[in-house]
């Protein structure tokens, strides 16, 4: 039987998650909810659902197995938790965009919650789900990258946003931070630098919001990681690269799954594999598809639920990283992280 699925939030991204999990043989769009009646009701039709402005009015009238939480709000969360809240409440699956919510302590109670039932929470962590991430993965399982020793990731868009001091961090850096996290595991110290660029409409002032960031990372098993992240970069050139350099080689990502390179440390023979030789895969929006899939997969499955990929825990874990940066830039100090769900 195939899961029987609700989205909530039915903006541009909710419509990808509506799409993917339409596109999926073993789930089933039932049910759209979207605080604006109207846009509920004109998605919904488009995909044979019924329509709702009440997550908890939906939930009492519909059987549901997983749903989608695509709210927005402050620094892209704000809205998050109390929908996922009353799902997990009411017994449903919960995938939630990034980040878990704007509020640490929120995204800390989701994950206890989620744990505490024994139900899915997981995160739109898109930017792992690329096959280029699978090779680079394969390629460290095989010892070909060796021991972790330095690792570096560069995400930039340009990003007019300047609600917040904190909106690019944590809107769009879980992305950069898990990609990071899923090479080179859990974290234990970080230090950061901010600035603020000029205004973009003239002369006169910064930004409200800490535009470009540096963030050094000492993670658990002794691997150094570096982030650089700006909201004032021309993302065509390259949105995300990542490079992870081990006692065996060295490998890099380019362009979030434009192709991945192998740089082996004891010889000239290196290994260059292109998006080209992959399906599915040619813009940005596929690869949330990718990651919506997975999802789908892993819940039918039945899998363990920390098992889940990128999990309401690997969320929370790189919130608290988020955090800690945040805290370092305030004290001017080193910040220690902690424990994941600690």
């Amino acid at each position: 039987m195939p899961l029987r699925t609700a989205v909530i939030g039915v903006g541009h991204i909710g419509r990808i998650h509506l799409e993917a999990y339409h596109a999926h043989p073993e789930a089933q769009v039932v049910a759209v909810c979207d605080k604006i009646p109207e846009r509920a009701q004109d998605v919904a039709a488009k995909y044979g659902a019924k329509a709702y402005s009440s997550v908890p009015e939906m939930l009492a009238a519909e059987e549901l197995h997983i749903a989608s939480v695509c709210t927005a709000g402050v620094e892209n969360g704000s809205h998050h938790f109390e929908p996922a809240m009353q799902c997990l409440e009411a017994g449903v699956h919960v995938l939630c965009e990034k980040p878990l919510s704007n509020s640490i302590t929120e995204a800390r109670t989701m994950v206890a919650e989620a744990k505490r039932r024994g139900l899915y929470l997981a995160c739109d962590m898109n930017h792992r789900f690329t096959p280029q991430t699978d090779i680079a993965r394969k390629w460290m399982a095989e010892g070909r990258i060796g021991v972790p020793l330095l690792a570096n990731v560069t995400l930039w868009i340009d990003n007019p946003n300047d609600s917040t001091p904190w909106f690019h961090l944590k809107a769009l850096h879980p992305h950069s931070l898990d990609v990071l996290r899923l090479f080179c595991g859990d974290a234990e110290r970080v230090h950061a630098f901010f600035n603020r660029a000029p205004k973009p409409d003239g002369p006169g002032g910064k930004r409200v919001c800490w535009s470009n960031a540096q963030i050094n990372i000492l993670f658990r098993n002794g691997c150094v990681g570096h982030l650089t992240g700006s909201y004032d970069a021309n993302m065509r050139l390259n949105l995300e690269r990542c490079e992870v350099l081990g006692t065996e080689g060295r490998f890099v990502i380019d362009n979030c799954y434009e192709r991945v390179t192998l740089y082996p440390r004891r010889s000239t023979e290196m290994t260059v594999v292109p998006n080209e030789l992959f399906t599915g895969i040619r813009t940005f929006d596929d690869t949330i598809v990718r990651r919506i899939n997975r999802w789908i997969e892993q819940v039918a499955a039945a899998d363990a639920p920390e098992a889940i990929e990128a999990s309401g825990l690997d969320a929370l874990a790189v919130q608290e990283i988020i955090e800690a940066a945040i805290q370092s830039w305030e004290g001017n100090c080193v910040v220690d992280v902690p424990a994941p769900g600690a």
